[in-house]
């Protein structure tokens, strides 16, 4: 886990690529009905927006409550590092997917220049993306992440 304001940057930084790159395949793949190359260039070109977006949702938004909440209620600062790891990685997704699926509704609407099924798109997708988010990230993401950022940033090299 990072320990400074730095290392929880780049961090981050790399989280939200993983997720939001594979939420983004995932999610064009569910509306084109087939995983092929035109689903990833799909996904590719909508990433870049749906990440910065998800970077500053992340850092700004959702990223203290759930820390807050996951110390609150989930764990105790003694509490072993992984159970630390679950509680604010679940405590990370259902915010991120809540307001992730409305921008992805969001989008779906702009393209299809019909806002009427904004609401109905918004509330299918949040389980849609909620069954694939948080184990993606618990099982996969998650440990590619820290395991990348660690082997980039072993600890104590990256200064507050």
């Amino acid at each position: 886990m990072p320990r400074n304001k730095r290392e929880s940057l780049i961090y981050t930084v790399l989280m939200c690529f993983t997720m939001v790159l594979w939420m983004s395949i995932y999610n064009v793949t569910l509306h084109m009905g087939a995983l092929n190359l035109t689903t990833i260039r799909e996904a590719w070109i909508g990433f870049p927006i749906a990440y910065v977006f998800a970077m500053c949702l992340d850092w700004f938004v959702v990223s203290g409550p759930a820390k807050g909440f996951a110390f609150r209620f989930l764990v105790k600062p003694e509490s072993p590092v992984l159970h630390k790891v679950i509680a604010v990685s679940c405590s990370m997704v259902v915010p991120m997917v809540i307001i992730m699926s409305l921008y992805g509704a969001l989008e779906g609407c702009v393209k299809g220049g019909n806002f009427g099924p904004l609401l109905i798109i918004w509330l299918t997708n949040i389980p849609k993306n909620f069954v694939m988010a948080l184990p993606f990230q618990l099982i996969i993401a998650g440990p590619l992440v820290r395991k990348v950022f660690r082997g980039a940033f072993p600890e104590g090299t990256v200064l507050a």
